[in-house]
């Protein structure tokens, strides 16, 4: 049995397997850094509540992933996204806005972005082979805790939050817009 390797199931136009990594790196380094931002706007507004310590828990282990996806972006020449001043904003904005519907709004924001991000690293992690090992071992690592913070929010209410269901689809459609975008600007 031959080991898999990054994107073989590729077909003619779709990006090669090079191209593929540079855009996954790219891509998950933007969306930590917004991830690390919506956790400091919360604690701008949750910060000095029972759940701060909780949010400054899920906010440290972003700071680990963007660590990793900016060592990666180093070591391997990749050119980070152009949008980074854009998330840089809108992820603190959206961070600090769902905190201000209460602790049950920036819940919901958890789980929404954490189940985008869950579907998007199940998807890399399917399209990596053996030649990229390193980095699939970081994106199930990082998976596995993004998994976490998903349940954190479940534990804590995210599903009371007012107007749960339309909160979390519009944060759901918004996380893979800006994965899209993030991917390829």
């Amino acid at each position: 049995m031959t080991a898999r390797t990054t994107a073989e199931t590729r077909l003619p136009g779709d990006p090669t397997p090079r191209q593929y990594v540079r855009r996954a790196i790219r891509v998950d380094h933007a969306g930590e850094y917004g991830a690390k931002r919506i956790y400091e706007g919360q604690l701008a507004v949750l910060g000095r509540t029972k759940y701060g310590p909780m949010i400054e828990h899920m906010k440290a282990q972003e700071q680990v992933h963007l660590d990793t996806f900016s060592r990666l972006i180093g070591e391997r020449r990749v050119r980070p996204t152009a949008l980074l001043p854009v998330w840089h904003v809108a992820g603190f904005a959206l961070g600090a806005a769902t905190a201000l519907l209460g602790h049950r709004g920036a819940m919901a924001c958890t789980v929404a972005v954490e189940e985008a991000i869950d579907e998007h690293y199940r998807a890399q992690e399917e399209e990596l082979g053996e030649d990229e090992a390193e980095l699939k071992a970081h994106i199930e690592k990082f998976r596995a805790e993004e998994l976490e913070h998903r349940d954190i929010g479940l534990e804590n209410e995210a599903e009371q939050a007012p107007a749960y269901r339309l909160l979390s689809a519009a944060i759901k459609a918004g996380c893979k817009v800006a994965i899209r975008l993030s991917e390829r600007i």
